[in-house]
């Protein structure tokens, strides 16, 4: 049994889920407000607003939404990235971040493809310090078959089924990412993604990032529908006992740190399949051509009934990661490669949408 359902067993079995006010209690935890803006998805009449509630649903590191659009320009988008929501301990050159905004960037011209839109990309037209992209609309452009599974798209945070990936899914993702199904190599990488993510957690700098960014239940995430939810009947039951505090997270000593660390090790282990994205350079350019590809491989393995886990703790850049950043590119690139994405691949559970920023909130000058 997985240590979630344990866990909630033990605590249904006298502390708290016994009690039918706190399962009432429980049973009202759903953060509606926050999981919004997936409802308003596509209720706008404007082309590039139309597309743009599709395009804030898209995945990114830590769930930081860091885009913002300027639509003062007729027919265009101009598209900022929030250097206010950077990951400056586990993601100190913005690759991650950037291959965030190649997800939302790919999503937004699928989106416009449903009104008979085409979009192209003027990337990084001021530099670095200017917008990450100038996106301009025309009318022309043909609807994209992927766009059916945009609001089923999820990141599953949770143990796959013990169940082969088929062969013919592999291959029809081959042109969007590698699939790694080998035994010896899918164990070499559970192994890795174990050793990176605990190197993440046990450096105090790297892991409190991650901590500052959790919100606790259904309060914090309608007050910052950002950074990683922690909500739901399970969280929320830790936090009815008083073992969901950001001091026990950072406690290496504490119960709820060593909860923590079982619920990952059992996730991890549970794993049948990889994805992984490379590319031949490290520009922007390159980043933002691997977030696009990421998005169309979120896309294409909700729609093959599949799930999709990002796993990269192994590619980020700080100091104490190097030697699994390495052996990531050891085992997974070819020389000169970049390795841009690892995900775990596989059949998961059903998993809830993740909260979102409100589109409006998400417009610069307006």
């Amino acid at each position: 049994m997985s240590t979630r359902r344990t866990f909630l067993r033990l605590l249904g079995g006298g502390v708290v889920l016994a009690a039918g006010s706190a399962g009432a209690f429980l049973a009202t935890r759903t953060p509606a407000k926050a999981l919004a803006p997936w409802d308003a998805a596509g209720g706008y009449e404007e082309p590039r607003m139309r597309a743009l509630s599709y395009a804030i649903l898209a995945p990114n590191p830590h769930n930081r939404q860091p885009w913002e659009a300027d639509l003062r320009e007729p027919g265009k988008i101009a598209i900022w990235r929030d250097k206010s929501r950077d990951l400056p301990e586990t993601d100190p050159y913005d690759r991650q971040l950037t291959i965030g905004m190649g997800c939302f960037l790919e999503l937004l011209a699928v989106a416009a493809g449903e009104t008979g839109h085409a979009v192209s990309f003027d990337l990084f037209p001021q530099g670095e310090e200017g917008p990450v992209a100038v996106a301009t609309f025309v009318e022309g452009g043909a609807g994209d078959p992927l766009f059916a599974h945009v609001m089923d798209r999820r990141s599953c945070k949770e143990p796959f089924e013990a169940r082969a990936v088929p062969a013919e899914a592999a291959s029809a993702l081959a042109s969007l990412a590698e699939v790694i199904m080998e035994a010896e190599r899918v164990a070499a990488l559970r192994k890795l993604t174990w050793d990176a993510w605990m190197v993440e957690v046990m450096t105090p700098r790297t892991f409190r990032e991650s901590v500052e960014l959790m919100r606790m239940g259904k309060a914090e995430i309608e007050a910052n529908p950002d950074g990683i939810d922690l909500g739901g009947p399970f969280f929320e039951s830790l936090q009815l006992v008083g073992m969901m505090t950001r001091e026990g997270q950072m406690d290496q000593t504490s119960q709820e740190f060593a909860i923590g660390v079982d619920i990952y090790r059992e996730m991890l282990a549970a794993t049948q399949a990889y994805a992984v994205v490379t590319t031949a350079g490290n520009s922007r350019a390159d980043q933002i051509a691997a977030g696009r590809r990421w998005l169309r491989l979120n896309l294409a393995t909700t729609g093959l009934g599949l799930a999709l886990h990002p796993v990269s703790q192994s590619l980020q850049e700080f100091p104490e990661m190097a030697p699994h950043y390495e052996a990531a590119h050891a085992l997974l690139a070819k020389p000169g490669e970049t390795v841009q994405m690892l995900g775990r691949l596989g059949y998961g559970p059903e998993t809830p949408r993740t909260p979102r920023w409100p589109l409006e909130t998400r417009l610069r000058d307006a």
